[in-house]
């Protein structure tokens, strides 16, 4: 990497989406400046996840911040007392987190500011996700706009680009990709429910997302589940 390469602020969730995006935007040259977030989840292990993706795809720092999402409850991600569906629902979902990557990314845009960097990458998805609205290309687009003036950069004239390539790419399509660019998936964890081992349930709906995105992809799903996919 380049002392001179453009900075990039990538949100590494410890998922299979960010640890794609993160190959994506060192594979474009990016100096990119990994963050992640501890924000009441009811399992660490995608902490220890996003750890391994960052160390083995690479990035100039990671840092892991704290927050709590949890004291406002509402989604089964965070309050142990909701249970995570098994089976498909109709509508936004209960592992929906309210207002979580508009958190996320006003996090991002201030640590951006801070680096001077001008880049924002993260791994949204609105064609196999669970309908959550701030997954959307409108979304991205509206904040955007909000951090173009927001900040010093935009009221000086410059211009804030937040990246989310994956945004209309199917799971199969981004396995492929990641596998292009050498991504080990087996580090990532994309369970709404693992169990304190990093072990899938294989039967939420991250799961179910992940697992048919391998079949489709033609490539072998390295997820370590509970019990075998045959017997799920």
């Amino acid at each position: 990497m380049s002392p001179s390469a453009r900075k990039a602020v990538v949100l590494v969730s410890g998922g299979l989406d960010s640890a794609t995006v993160l190959a994506i935007a060192n594979h474009e040259g990016y100096a990119c400046y990994a963050l992640s977030f501890e924000y009441g989840q009811r399992h660490r292990v995608e902490i220890e996840a996003a750890t391994r993706v960052v160390a083995e795809v690479g990035a100039v720092e990671h840092r892991t911040m704290r927050i709590d999402l949890a004291a406002f409850g509402g989604s089964a991600l965070t309050d142990r007392a909701l249970a995570v569906p098994e089976a498909p629902t109709r509508g936004i979902p209960i592992t929906y987190v309210p207002a979580r990557n508009s958190v996320f990314l006003a996090l991002a845009l201030a640590w951006a500011e801070t680096l001077g960097a001008r880049d924002i990458f993260i791994g949204v998805n609105a064609v196999d996700y669970s309908g959550y609205p701030d997954c959307r290309p409108e979304f991205i687009a509206a904040f955007k706009e909000l951090a173009n003036v927001a900040t010093r950069l935009g009221s000086e004239g410059g211009r804030f680009e937040i990246h989310a390539p994956l945004v209309e790419l199917g799971k199969s399509e981004i396995i492929q990709r990641g596998a292009e660019l050498g991504v080990d998936y087996a580090a990532t964890v994309s369970c709404y429910q693992p169990s304190p081992s990093g072990e899938a349930c294989g039967r939420c709906e991250s799961c179910r997302l992940r697992c048919a995105g391998f079949a489709a992809a033609g490539l072998a799903d390295p997820t370590r589940y509970v019990v075998p996919r045959s017997a799920v």
